[in-house]
């Protein structure tokens, strides 16, 4: 992972879209500081389109969509996009299973809680899973005290046994059935809305993250960049960013996007 600080210029000029993680990556401690705010703004008000591509649930996307400086967004890892179409007032919602599929992996995914609640005192059930509506997330450090990353790993073999995926964010193992991811739904939404394939740009793109779940991003994006707190999952990536801020979260994304539009 080289600084971000050496991002050619070059390269700058080309850049088109920016997509983002949003827990660690675009907050601090659960929050969302002014400067990454005010950083998405001014993407946009250059004409770069942000996408934010988080675990976070539909509930959350939902609003994020309509009130956020976003050109929509991929949410629950992947389960679906949503995309707000200002001119006609119009929400436009793709997921990637059926409104059946989904209601009885809700079933299956119900059984899987209890028996990790059983195993594991310690962690919860997100605060956020009644927005859900795809997947389980299983809360490790955002409202429990944090769990050793061992304990972290136990309970995504929970969900591996029972035929389930999972992916360790920052603060949630998220589980859930199908065989999509961030990457895969990314891909659809911008041949879906922008009418590109990602394929041909993606030397136009810059993906920014903090942790396992960003790892399908960091290996497709050559201009993919982790926040400097990513460095504490250093073990646990199958795929490492190319580039590093010197800052955490969203002050190293707001680092990222000042660097960006030095030009």
């Amino acid at each position: 992972m080289k600084p971000f600080s050496q991002f050619p210029e070059n390269w700058k000029k080309n850049i088109r879209y920016v997509l983002t993680d949003i827990d660690d990556t675009l907050t601090n401690n659960g929050r969302l500081p002014a400067v990454a705010y005010n950083a998405m703004e001014r993407l946009q008000n250059t004409g770069i389109s942000v996408i934010p591509i988080t675990g976070r649930p539909a509930g959350w996307c939902d609003h994020i969509a309509r009130m956020w400086p976003v050109n929509g967004l991929v949410g629950e890892n992947g389960a679906f996009y949503f995309y707000y179409d200002e001119k006609n007032k119009k929400m436009l919602r793709r997921y990637w299973k059926p409104g059946s599929e989904r209601l009885e992996d809700r079933r299956k995914l119900d059984k899987i809680k209890h028996k990790i609640l059983e195993q594991f005192p310690s962690c919860r059930v997100a605060s956020d899973q009644n927005y859900r509506e795809a997947d389980l997330a299983i809360d490790y450090c955002e409202d429990v005290p944090p769990m050793p990353m061992e304990e972290v790993e136990k309970i995504v073999r929970c969900f591996t046994k029972e035929g389930a995926v999972a992916k360790i964010s920052s603060i949630h193992v998220n589980g859930w059935f199908g065989n999509y991811d961030k990457l895969a739904m990314t891909r659809i939404f911008l041949e879906e809305v922008f009418r590109a394939k990602t394929e041909k740009i993606k030397e136009h793109i810059v993906f920014t993250g903090d942790s396992p779940n960003d790892a399908p991003m960091f290996d497709y994006f050559p201009h993919s960049v982790g926040m400097a707190n990513i460095l504490r999952f250093k073990k646990n990536l199958t795929h490492q960013p190319a580039w590093v801020t010197k800052n955490e979260g969203g002050y190293g994304f707001a680092e990222m996007v000042d660097s960006l539009l030095s030009l």
